[in-house]
């Protein structure tokens, strides 16, 4: 398995299982960014820990199809703070391991990428990786999903965290949520920035991240 620090793949010392046994995960050791909001806090110390984002996100899934960022990330007690996109024509070179293989038999119509910090009050960031991968049919899409979603099988590289200043972002794939619409294969990680962020509220960013809708 390859891991990938500021755009660069490395290869991992120990395969990691990914998110409910499958999945992509994602790691990242930066230095803590300023932030607003509440929800991140380990271990539930604070009235903005886990329990806010466990009850926050339903509605912040529902905000999120709809499109409305800002208010999916307040409904998990976060804001978010900074962010870069790219969009891409071609899939292959901006993938690594075994999906970078099936985008060279079965290249996609387009790719979207997006990387943003998002953060709460007490200083906890996460980074957030979203692609949005076309492809010509469901089919392909539905193959392209069940591969990228099993362990060791690689993913779309996310976008070097350098365009949001940070350095020393290290995409592992723990905190990981997928989702496929038609044609479409959303594939979102997260990973903590700074602090000490809740596992759980990790796991709640990375699935409302899949939900957004296509730049």
């Amino acid at each position: 398995m390859v891991r990938t620090v500021n755009g660069k793949k490395l290869p991992f010392g120990e395969d990691r299982p990914k998110k409910g046994g499958k999945a992509v995960v994602a790691a990242v050791a930066v230095g803590a960014l300023a932030a607003g909001g509440a929800g991140l806090t380990a271990g539930g110390g604070t009235a903005g820990g886990s329990a806010t984002s466990a009850q926050g996100k339903p509605a912040s899934k529902d905000a999120a199809r709809k499109g409305q960022r800002g208010e999916a990330w307040t409904r998990l007690g976060l804001r978010q703070l900074k962010q870069t996109a790219r969009a891409e024509l071609t899939c292959g070179a901006h993938s690594y391991g075994q999906v970078r293989q099936f985008f060279l038999k079965h290249p996609c119509r387009k790719l979207d990428r997006l990387l943003l910090a998002i953060g709460d009050t007490h200083g906890n960031t996460v980074v957030v990786s979203i692609a949005w991968v076309r492809m010509p049919s469901a089919g392909t899409a539905a193959d392209l999903k069940e591969l990228a979603d099993t362990d060791g099988t690689g993913n779309v590289e996310p976008l070097a965290a350098g365009a949001l200043g940070l350095a020393g972002v290290e995409f592992t794939g723990q905190y990981y949520g997928s989702r496929r619409s038609g044609s479409l294969v959303v594939i979102a990680e997260a990973a903590p920035g700074g602090g000490h962020p809740d596992p759980a509220a990790m796991d709640d960013a990375a699935e409302v991240a899949a939900e957004f809708p296509p730049p």
